[in-house]
């Protein structure tokens, strides 16, 4: 009898840590990619191909087709890196995309312009949190990514600086 209680309190044990050591590693998952498709307002946050989260977001006021200069209101395509982040963003928190790479650099000077810069993933001005989901029945953005406040903190959590980023159309 005393064999058998050590037993199963050496298998409860087993299991016992097994499961707050996956526990603690699902804590620890992180997206190692970002993906944004424009026409279907989605981000997807993705580990080993495959999706941790989606969100829905709003975009810039013009969302159609590439940035091709600072103002024009729209949301960039192509491949980037979520480089830095601002955790005192007047939109909650920001992390920034390391827009324009060199293909927009070249496409601005071929037309003459500025290429922008400045464009993030975010949440809420201050004045519009209580807007919450209600902030995407409109692309307003100068070009940025939006999301509601709970989802960038969740963002901001689950995505390292360094993370590559494709914008897609």
């Amino acid at each position: 009898m005393l064999r058998k209680t050590g037993l199963f309190l050496l298998i409860g044990f087993f299991c016992f840590h097994a499961f707050w050591a996956w526990k603690a590693s699902a804590a620890f998952v992180r997206a190692d990619k970002v993906v944004v498709i424009k026409s279907k307002r989605i981000l997807m946050l993705m580990r080993e191909g495959e999706i941790l989260s989606a969100y829905r977001v709003a975009l810039g006021r013009h969302p159609d087709g590439r940035k091709m200069k600072a103002g024009d209101k729209r949301t960039p395509e192509g491949s980037y890196v979520l480089d830095a982040r601002n955790p005192d963003s007047r939109f909650h928190l920001a992390l920034h995309i390391s827009y324009p790479n060199e293909s927009d650099l070249m496409n601005a000077h071929k037309l003459g312009v500025t290429p922008g810069g400045d464009i993030m993933i975010h949440g809420l001005p201050d004045q519009f949190k209580k807007l919450g989901k209600l902030h995407r029945l409109s692309d307003w953005t100068d070009g940025c990514i939006a999301v509601t406040n709970r989802e960038i903190e969740e963002i901001w959590r689950l995505v390292p600086d360094g993370t590559p980023i494709e914008i897609k159309p």
